[in-house]
């Protein structure tokens, strides 16, 4: 999958929220945000709920909140300048059930967070791409609900959220 379309209405989106907002080093906010949507994400899909017998919410809502990680993981590729990544990168070697893959997404998102290397930076984006496959969605799923959530943020943004 191509990023520079996601990675160009991110930027735009970003630098609409730092003008109207006045934030400066967001960082860390942005990662723990990250870390959230990644919770939420799994909320959603009740993988780890054993102790329940009541299934996931629907495909659309997990697909929201799948996207809503992918504008953090964006918003972080970009300070830190590691927006030229053209492709989503990919890796067969993450091959697991899903509560498996929810807690070594977790552990490379952390591992980002305190290393701030391109390499670990990919590793998360090879991550969220096996949750992709894991949860069944296609590139073109991805990209337009990022598209829809994007306008949803910006309305957001002007209505005061």
């Amino acid at each position: 999958m191509k990023l520079d379309q996601l990675f160009s209405m991110q930027k735009a989106l970003d630098a609409y929220i730092q003008k109207n907002h006045k934030a400066t080093e967001t960082f860390d906010e942005r990662g723990l945000a990250l870390l959230v949507e990644l919770a939420e994400l799994a909320n959603e899909t009740r993988c780890f709920k054993f102790w329940s017998t009541k299934g996931p919410s629907a495909k659309d809502v997990i697909l929201e909140e799948y996207v809503d990680s992918i504008h953090f993981l964006l918003s972080l590729g970009i300070e830190k300048d590691f927006d030229g990544l053209e492709n989503w990168p990919t890796s067969n070697a993450l091959e697991a059930d899903l509560t498996q893959l929810f807690l070594q997404t977790g552990q490379a998102i952390y591992k980002f967070l305190d290393e701030l290397s391109f390499e670990s930076y990919t590793n998360i984006w090879m991550h969220y791409g096996a949750l992709a496959k894991i949860l069944g969605f296609t590139e073109e799923q991805i990209i337009q609900a990022y598209i829809d959530k994007n306008e949803e943020n910006y309305a957001r943004q002007r209505s005061g959220y």
